[in-house]
């Protein structure tokens, strides 16, 4: 008598801890093993998008913080840009070099979140509280610029919001410093830590063609070995003054992107180390009344200022007809702001390619034909943050 497979179906979130905000994943199992599996989204859904739609575009920008909500600086940097370029705005040497330390300050945070979070999910408990230890250093870095440990809104339009704090040297190279030795203490505790091999060697495996038949950018894309950064392929703010390699894999698989990981924060630390060192003098936004904001001591000094301060604030400034595209590296992958511009004070479209969303779009060939428990480490590997998935 022959043998009627059966398989059962059950829900992953969206409140399981493992699935890094709510995510919700309908799996289909048969015994242990993933026959089919679904990711469901929408359960943040904040309407970013059009939300920004209806600011001015100053008052649009901190809502960039609130995606991927680990790499603010990142998203601010993005839509920048891409204002700038909108505006033909040209911003000056030294708030390119702050913005790219900035950036890369940015990345290490999120990946030490990362790897904190994700050793987590596969019972290395110790590590959340090493990488958070680490993290302080950057959001005490993000407090002291802008005021903010998280949402910090510091990149502005045209520049920065104020001038860099008079301790910024110090505070970057004592992070530079400190997190480049504790990173031998995460190596010791995970890279040939057999359990932590065995949890994550061929598991959640994607090969190259398949990475970029999803259109995968970032680390899930590097671990296959395609050698694709924003940074190095499309330079922005500067990014080709700095000497850094990219990192690379070579199986696509948990540990490959994990080992990627971490050489990206070497590299990060490079990239600030050198950003400190050749910081240039001057300004730390651009001249351009009307559509930067002047700095706050010549608007309690001076009519003029004052004028175009209440002017940028309530009215902001309109743009020119058009529409532009601008992408950066961001910790997740390749982010992307696309504004159309009808010529009014406010974006008449935005549209963000975000990282997260579109790797997430490759979870079932990670899981599918593996063990339950390797949907874990799936999800852990992708990276995503859902603020930015459902934005």
């Amino acid at each position: 008598m022959a043998t009627e497979n059966k398989t059962i179906t059950i829900n992953m979130g969206p409140q399981h801890p493992a699935t890094h905000g709510v995510l919700r994943v309908v799996l289909e199992l048969e015994g242990e093993t993933v026959v089919k599996a679904r990711p469901v989204i929408g359960y943040l859904h904040t309407g970013i998008e059009r939300t920004m739609e209806s600011k001015l575009y100053h008052q649009a920008l901190p809502c960039t913080d609130r995606m991927d909500y680990l790499a603010p600086m990142s998203n601010n940097l993005g839509y920048c840009l891409a204002v700038e370029k909108l505006m033909g705005i040209e911003v000056p040497e030294k708030v390119k070099w702050a913005r790219v330390c900035l950036a890369e300050l940015t990345r290490i945070n999120s990946h030490l979140v990362w790897l904190g979070t994700h050793a987590l999910d596969l019972g290395a408990m110790s590590m959340l509280l090493y990488t958070f230890r680490e993290r302080e250093l950057v959001l005490d870095i993000y407090e002291a610029c802008g005021g903010q440990r998280m949402m910090s809104s510091y990149i502005r339009i045209g520049g920065l919001a104020h001038e860099l704090p008079d301790d910024f040297d110090t505070k970057v190279r004592e992070l530079i410093t400190t997190v480049r030795e504790r990173m031998f203490d995460y190596e010791d505790l995970l890279t040939n830590n057999q359990i932590f091999i065995n949890r994550t060697k061929n598991v959640a495996v994607i090969s190259a063609e398949d990475a970029i038949n999803f259109s995968l950018t970032g680390p899930m894309l590097r671990g296959c070995g395609i050698n694709y950064d924003v940074r190095k392929a499309h330079p922005y703010s500067g990014y080709e003054n700095f000497d850094f390699e990219v990192a690379l894999g070579k199986k696509g698989d948990a540990y490959d992107r994990y080992l990627l990981r971490l050489k990206e924060m070497r590299e990060s630390l490079k990239i600030c180390q050198q950003a400190i060192d050749g910081m240039p003098e001057g300004p730390f936004r651009a001249r351009v009344p009307g559509v930067v904001l002047p700095p706050k001591e010549d608007v309690l000094t001076k009519m003029e200022s004052l004028i175009f301060h209440f002017k940028i604030i309530t009215d902001g400034f309109k743009t020119p007809f058009g529409a532009v595209y601008q992408a950066i590296e961001s910790p997740k992958g390749e982010i992307g702001f696309y504004i159309s511009s009808d010529g009014s004070n406010k974006p008449h479209r935005v549209r963000v390619r975000p990282p997260a969303f579109v790797n997430l779009a490759c979870l079932p060939k990670l899981v599918e034909g593996s063990l339950l428990s390797d949907v874990i480490c799936a999800i852990g590997t992708i990276d995503i943050v859902l603020g930015e998935v459902d934005r």
